[in-house]
Protein backbone atom coordinates (compact mmCIF):
# COMPACT_ATOMS: atom_id res chain seq x y z
CA UNK A 1 0.00 0.00 0.00
CA UNK A 2 1.40 3.38 -0.95
CA UNK A 3 1.82 5.95 1.75
CA UNK A 4 -1.14 8.31 1.90
CA UNK A 5 -3.63 5.84 0.45
CA UNK A 6 -4.99 4.72 3.81
CA UNK A 7 -7.46 6.57 5.95
CA UNK A 8 -6.27 9.02 8.57
CA UNK A 9 -7.69 9.42 12.03
CA UNK A 10 -7.69 7.24 15.14
CA UNK A 11 -5.51 4.15 15.25
CA UNK A 12 -8.66 2.01 15.31
CA UNK A 13 -9.99 3.61 12.16
CA UNK A 14 -6.58 3.39 10.54
CA UNK A 15 -6.44 -0.34 11.24
CA UNK A 16 -9.97 -0.78 9.94
CA UNK A 17 -9.58 1.22 6.78
CA UNK A 18 -5.91 1.28 5.94
CA UNK A 19 -6.61 -0.08 2.45
CA UNK A 20 -9.86 1.68 1.73
CA UNK A 21 -9.88 4.09 -1.18
CA UNK A 22 -13.39 4.99 -0.25
CA UNK A 23 -15.75 7.65 -1.30
CA UNK A 24 -19.47 7.46 -1.81
CA UNK A 25 -20.40 8.69 -5.20
CA UNK A 26 -23.93 9.69 -5.67
CA UNK A 27 -25.89 8.19 -8.53
CA UNK A 28 -26.40 10.48 -11.49
CA UNK A 29 -30.06 10.28 -12.41
CA UNK A 30 -32.36 12.39 -14.52
CA UNK A 31 -34.68 14.66 -12.61
CA UNK A 32 -35.83 18.26 -12.54
CA UNK A 33 -37.46 20.44 -9.89
CA UNK A 34 -41.15 19.73 -9.51
CA UNK A 35 -43.47 22.12 -11.31
CA UNK A 36 -44.16 25.09 -9.10
CA UNK A 37 -41.45 24.18 -6.61
CA UNK A 38 -40.22 27.34 -4.95
CA UNK A 39 -36.47 27.90 -5.10
CA UNK A 40 -34.84 27.51 -1.69
CA UNK A 41 -32.06 29.48 -0.11
CA UNK A 42 -28.95 27.40 -0.65
CA UNK A 43 -27.63 27.07 2.89
CA UNK A 44 -26.38 23.99 4.68
CA UNK A 45 -29.00 22.84 7.21
CA UNK A 46 -28.63 20.11 9.84
CA UNK A 47 -31.75 17.95 9.92
CA UNK A 48 -33.07 16.01 12.92
CA UNK A 49 -34.77 12.84 11.60
CA UNK A 50 -36.51 10.62 14.15
CA UNK A 51 -34.42 7.66 13.00
CA UNK A 52 -30.89 7.61 11.57
CA UNK A 53 -28.45 4.91 10.46
CA UNK A 54 -25.55 4.18 12.81
CA UNK A 55 -22.50 6.37 12.29
CA UNK A 56 -20.31 5.36 9.36
CA UNK A 57 -18.00 6.50 6.59
CA UNK A 58 -17.06 5.13 3.18
CA UNK A 59 -20.64 4.03 2.48
CA UNK A 60 -22.34 3.85 -0.91
CA UNK A 61 -25.10 6.44 -1.32
CA UNK A 62 -27.35 7.20 -4.28
CA UNK A 63 -30.83 8.38 -5.22
CA UNK A 64 -33.11 5.67 -6.58
CA UNK A 65 -35.82 7.18 -8.84
CA UNK A 66 -37.75 3.89 -8.87
CA UNK A 67 -38.51 3.92 -5.14
CA UNK A 68 -38.09 7.72 -4.99
CA UNK A 69 -35.77 7.27 -2.03
CA UNK A 70 -32.09 7.75 -1.23
CA UNK A 71 -30.22 4.52 -0.53
CA UNK A 72 -27.23 4.04 1.81
CA UNK A 73 -25.30 0.79 1.98
CA UNK A 74 -22.38 -0.41 4.07
CA UNK A 75 -19.33 1.61 5.03
CA UNK A 76 -17.25 1.25 8.16
CA UNK A 77 -17.76 2.32 11.76
CA UNK A 78 -15.46 2.40 14.80
CA UNK A 79 -15.46 -1.40 15.06
CA UNK A 80 -16.14 -3.10 11.74
CA UNK A 81 -17.25 -2.96 8.13
CA UNK A 82 -21.01 -2.88 7.61
CA UNK A 83 -23.53 -4.35 5.17
CA UNK A 84 -26.81 -2.77 6.27
CA UNK A 85 -29.16 -1.00 3.87
CA UNK A 86 -31.04 2.20 4.71
CA UNK A 87 -33.39 4.45 2.75
CA UNK A 88 -34.24 8.15 3.15
CA UNK A 89 -37.68 9.43 2.12
CA UNK A 90 -36.94 13.11 2.58
CA UNK A 91 -37.99 13.07 6.24
CA UNK A 92 -36.55 10.05 8.00
CA UNK A 93 -34.31 7.01 7.56
CA UNK A 94 -35.69 3.45 7.40
CA UNK A 95 -33.66 0.28 7.92
CA UNK A 96 -34.34 -2.17 5.09
CA UNK A 97 -34.15 -5.96 5.53
CA UNK A 98 -33.61 -7.49 2.07
CA UNK A 99 -33.45 -11.29 1.83
CA UNK A 100 -29.91 -11.10 0.47
CA UNK A 101 -27.24 -8.46 1.05
CA UNK A 102 -23.74 -7.84 -0.27
CA UNK A 103 -20.87 -8.67 2.08
CA UNK A 104 -19.69 -5.91 4.45
CA UNK A 105 -17.55 -3.33 2.69
CA UNK A 106 -16.51 0.28 2.29
CA UNK A 107 -15.28 2.13 -0.75
CA UNK A 108 -17.66 0.67 -3.32
CA UNK A 109 -19.05 2.75 -6.17
CA UNK A 110 -22.74 3.06 -6.99
CA UNK A 111 -24.84 4.73 -9.70
CA UNK A 112 -28.25 4.47 -11.36
CA UNK A 113 -28.69 2.68 -14.69
CA UNK A 114 -31.49 4.37 -16.64
CA UNK A 115 -31.89 1.42 -19.00
CA UNK A 116 -32.30 -1.35 -16.42
CA UNK A 117 -33.88 1.02 -13.85
CA UNK A 118 -31.61 -0.32 -11.12
CA UNK A 119 -28.76 0.92 -8.97
CA UNK A 120 -25.46 -0.79 -9.80
CA UNK A 121 -22.79 -1.24 -7.12
CA UNK A 122 -19.26 -2.54 -7.68
CA UNK A 123 -16.19 -3.35 -5.62
CA UNK A 124 -14.95 -1.99 -2.32
CA UNK A 125 -12.78 -3.24 0.51
CA UNK A 126 -13.95 -5.82 3.05
CA UNK A 127 -11.32 -5.31 5.72
CA UNK A 128 -9.35 -8.31 4.50
CA UNK A 129 -9.33 -7.86 0.73
CA UNK A 130 -10.43 -5.97 -2.34
CA UNK A 131 -13.76 -6.86 -3.90
CA UNK A 132 -14.77 -7.29 -7.54
CA UNK A 133 -18.41 -8.29 -7.27
CA UNK A 134 -21.35 -6.57 -8.96
CA UNK A 135 -24.69 -6.05 -7.22
CA UNK A 136 -27.91 -4.42 -8.40
CA UNK A 137 -30.64 -2.86 -6.25
CA UNK A 138 -34.23 -3.08 -7.48
CA UNK A 139 -36.09 -0.30 -5.70
CA UNK A 140 -39.49 -1.65 -6.78
CA UNK A 141 -39.06 -4.69 -4.52
CA UNK A 142 -36.25 -3.45 -2.21
CA UNK A 143 -33.97 -6.28 -3.23
CA UNK A 144 -30.24 -6.83 -3.81
CA UNK A 145 -29.13 -9.27 -6.55
CA UNK A 146 -25.58 -10.47 -7.14
CA UNK A 147 -24.73 -10.44 -10.84
CA UNK A 148 -22.35 -13.19 -11.94
CA UNK A 149 -20.81 -11.59 -15.01
CA UNK A 150 -18.68 -13.29 -17.70
CA UNK A 151 -16.31 -10.31 -17.67
CA UNK A 152 -14.95 -9.17 -14.34
CA UNK A 153 -13.18 -5.84 -13.89
CA UNK A 154 -10.24 -5.85 -11.43
CA UNK A 155 -11.06 -5.99 -7.74
CA UNK A 156 -10.78 -2.41 -6.50
CA UNK A 157 -11.84 0.05 -3.86
CA UNK A 158 -12.67 3.64 -4.69
CA UNK A 159 -13.95 3.16 -8.27
CA UNK A 160 -15.98 5.99 -9.77
CA UNK A 161 -19.42 4.88 -11.02
CA UNK A 162 -21.67 7.27 -12.95
CA UNK A 163 -24.52 7.28 -15.45
CA UNK A 164 -23.32 7.46 -19.06
CA UNK A 165 -24.55 10.69 -20.72
CA UNK A 166 -25.34 8.91 -24.00
CA UNK A 167 -26.44 5.33 -23.32
CA UNK A 168 -27.89 5.79 -19.83
CA UNK A 169 -26.02 2.71 -18.64
CA UNK A 170 -23.63 2.81 -15.69
CA UNK A 171 -19.98 3.48 -16.48
CA UNK A 172 -17.03 2.87 -14.17
CA UNK A 173 -13.55 4.36 -14.09
CA UNK A 174 -10.50 3.76 -11.95
CA UNK A 175 -10.06 2.47 -8.41
CA UNK A 176 -7.15 0.93 -6.51
CA UNK A 177 -6.41 -2.80 -6.56
CA UNK A 178 -3.95 -2.87 -3.66
CA UNK A 179 -0.98 -2.36 -5.94
CA UNK A 180 -1.94 -0.12 -8.85
CA UNK A 181 -4.44 2.61 -9.62
CA UNK A 182 -6.71 1.66 -12.51
CA UNK A 183 -7.44 3.75 -15.60
CA UNK A 184 -9.92 1.61 -17.52
CA UNK A 185 -13.36 2.87 -18.58
CA UNK A 186 -16.02 0.16 -18.24
CA UNK A 187 -19.72 0.11 -19.11
CA UNK A 188 -22.43 -2.04 -17.54
CA UNK A 189 -24.61 -3.52 -20.29
CA UNK A 190 -27.26 -4.84 -17.94
CA UNK A 191 -25.72 -8.32 -17.87
CA UNK A 192 -21.96 -7.80 -18.19
CA UNK A 193 -19.10 -5.29 -18.09
CA UNK A 194 -17.61 -4.03 -21.36
CA UNK A 195 -14.21 -2.30 -21.72
CA UNK A 196 -14.94 0.81 -23.78
CA UNK A 197 -11.34 1.46 -24.91
CA UNK A 198 -11.78 5.21 -25.46
CA UNK A 199 -9.25 6.86 -27.78
CA UNK A 200 -8.33 9.31 -25.02
CA UNK A 201 -8.41 8.40 -21.34
CA UNK A 202 -8.13 10.19 -18.05
CA UNK A 203 -5.11 9.29 -15.97
CA UNK A 204 -5.47 6.41 -13.51
CA UNK A 205 -6.81 7.27 -10.05
CA UNK A 206 -9.25 6.37 -7.31
CA UNK A 207 -11.44 8.20 -4.77
CA UNK A 208 -12.20 11.08 -7.15
CA UNK A 209 -15.59 12.70 -7.64
CA UNK A 210 -17.33 11.71 -10.86
CA UNK A 211 -20.80 13.06 -11.54
CA UNK A 212 -23.13 13.44 -14.52
CA UNK A 213 -23.60 17.10 -15.42
CA UNK A 214 -27.11 16.92 -16.82
CA UNK A 215 -27.05 20.48 -18.14
CA UNK A 216 -23.87 19.89 -20.15
CA UNK A 217 -24.54 16.20 -20.94
CA UNK A 218 -21.07 15.18 -19.81
CA UNK A 219 -19.58 13.57 -16.73
CA UNK A 220 -17.13 15.69 -14.74
CA UNK A 221 -14.33 13.99 -12.78
CA UNK A 222 -12.10 15.88 -10.37
CA UNK A 223 -8.97 15.09 -8.36
CA UNK A 224 -8.72 11.87 -6.28
CA UNK A 225 -5.65 9.83 -5.38
CA UNK A 226 -3.12 8.56 -7.92
CA UNK A 227 0.50 7.57 -8.35
CA UNK A 228 0.83 10.69 -10.50
CA UNK A 229 -0.64 14.10 -9.74
CA UNK A 230 -4.44 13.88 -9.92
CA UNK A 231 -5.10 17.59 -9.42
CA UNK A 232 -7.09 18.06 -12.60
CA UNK A 233 -10.58 18.17 -14.11
CA UNK A 234 -11.74 15.75 -16.81
CA UNK A 235 -15.01 15.37 -18.70
CA UNK A 236 -16.49 12.27 -20.33
CA UNK A 237 -18.95 12.64 -23.22
CA UNK A 238 -19.75 8.95 -23.63
CA UNK A 239 -16.96 8.40 -26.16
CA UNK A 240 -13.78 10.06 -24.95
CA UNK A 241 -12.15 11.76 -21.96
CA UNK A 242 -11.09 15.41 -22.24
CA UNK A 243 -8.78 17.19 -19.82
CA UNK A 244 -10.34 20.57 -19.10
CA UNK A 245 -8.53 23.84 -18.40
CA UNK A 246 -10.81 25.75 -16.02
CA UNK A 247 -9.76 29.21 -14.85
CA UNK A 248 -10.56 28.25 -11.27
CA UNK A 249 -10.25 24.91 -9.51
CA UNK A 250 -10.95 23.66 -5.96
CA UNK A 251 -8.04 22.51 -3.82
CA UNK A 252 -6.99 18.92 -4.51
CA UNK A 253 -9.04 16.36 -2.57
CA UNK A 254 -10.02 12.73 -2.19
CA UNK A 255 -12.90 10.91 -0.47
CA UNK A 256 -15.06 13.92 -1.36
CA UNK A 257 -18.73 13.76 -2.39
CA UNK A 258 -20.77 15.26 -5.19
CA UNK A 259 -24.29 15.70 -6.54
CA UNK A 260 -25.96 17.36 -9.51
CA UNK A 261 -28.19 20.27 -8.41
CA UNK A 262 -30.84 20.94 -11.10
CA UNK A 263 -31.78 24.41 -9.84
CA UNK A 264 -28.17 25.54 -10.11
CA UNK A 265 -27.72 23.44 -13.26
CA UNK A 266 -24.35 22.51 -11.80
CA UNK A 267 -22.44 19.70 -10.11
CA UNK A 268 -21.80 20.51 -6.44
CA UNK A 269 -18.97 19.04 -4.36
CA UNK A 270 -18.33 19.26 -0.63
CA UNK A 271 -15.36 18.53 1.58
CA UNK A 272 -13.04 15.57 1.36
CA UNK A 273 -9.54 14.84 2.54
CA UNK A 274 -6.36 16.62 1.54
CA UNK A 275 -2.72 16.27 2.42
CA UNK A 276 -3.17 18.96 5.08
CA UNK A 277 -6.41 17.75 6.67
CA UNK A 278 -10.07 17.49 5.82
CA UNK A 279 -12.02 20.19 3.99
CA UNK A 280 -15.42 21.84 4.44
CA UNK A 281 -15.70 23.94 1.30
CA UNK A 282 -18.52 23.85 -1.26
CA UNK A 283 -17.90 24.25 -4.99
CA UNK A 284 -19.95 24.05 -8.19
CA UNK A 285 -18.98 23.00 -11.72
CA UNK A 286 -20.97 24.88 -14.37
CA UNK A 287 -19.71 22.96 -17.40
CA UNK A 288 -16.61 25.06 -17.99
CA UNK A 289 -15.33 26.40 -14.68
CA UNK A 290 -15.39 25.87 -10.92
CA UNK A 291 -16.88 28.43 -8.53
CA UNK A 292 -16.73 28.37 -4.74
CA UNK A 293 -20.09 28.76 -3.01
CA UNK A 294 -20.72 30.32 0.40
CA UNK A 295 -23.94 28.57 1.52
CA UNK A 296 -24.06 29.63 5.16
CA UNK A 297 -22.29 27.80 7.97
CA UNK A 298 -20.97 24.54 6.48
CA UNK A 299 -20.94 21.09 8.09
CA UNK A 300 -17.78 20.09 9.95
CA UNK A 301 -14.69 19.21 7.94
CA UNK A 302 -15.04 15.63 6.76
CA UNK A 303 -14.19 12.93 4.24
CA UNK A 304 -15.80 9.70 3.02
CA UNK A 305 -19.34 11.07 3.34
CA UNK A 306 -22.23 10.29 1.01
CA UNK A 307 -24.16 12.91 -0.98
CA UNK A 308 -26.89 13.02 -3.63
CA UNK A 309 -29.79 15.19 -4.77
CA UNK A 310 -33.19 14.32 -3.30
CA UNK A 311 -36.12 15.49 -5.48
CA UNK A 312 -38.54 14.83 -2.60
CA UNK A 313 -37.21 17.88 -0.77
CA UNK A 314 -35.61 19.60 -3.79
CA UNK A 315 -32.29 19.63 -1.97
CA UNK A 316 -28.94 17.93 -1.85
CA UNK A 317 -28.74 15.52 1.10
CA UNK A 318 -25.47 14.50 2.75
CA UNK A 319 -25.00 11.77 5.34
CA UNK A 320 -22.19 10.61 7.61
CA UNK A 321 -18.47 10.56 6.99
CA UNK A 322 -15.34 10.79 9.08
CA UNK A 323 -14.90 13.92 11.21
CA UNK A 324 -11.74 14.46 13.25
CA UNK A 325 -10.93 10.74 13.08
CA UNK A 326 -14.38 9.55 14.18
CA UNK A 327 -17.38 8.45 12.13
CA UNK A 328 -20.63 10.42 12.37
CA UNK A 329 -24.29 9.93 11.44
CA UNK A 330 -25.53 13.46 10.84
CA UNK A 331 -27.83 14.33 7.94
CA UNK A 332 -27.46 17.68 6.17
CA UNK A 333 -29.37 19.31 3.33
CA UNK A 334 -28.37 22.07 0.95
Amino acid sequence: MEEGVGMRGSSKLRRLAVAVLAASFAAAVSFAPAAGAAPHARVWTLTTPSTSPPARAGHAMAYDPVSKQVLVFGGYDDAAYRNDTWTWDGTTWTHQAPATSPAPRAGSGIAFDRVTRQLVMFGGFSGSGYLGDTWTWDGSISSWTRRNTPTRPPKVSGPMLFTDPVTGHVDMFGGFDGRLFQGITWQWTGTDWQDLHPANSATARGAAIAQLDQADHTVVMFSGIASLNAYDTWTWDGATWTRESPVHQPPSRFYSASAYEPTLRAVVIFGGGSGDGDLQDTWEWNGSDWKQLQPGTPPAKRESQGMTFDPAVHRIVMFGGQVNGSVVNDTWTL
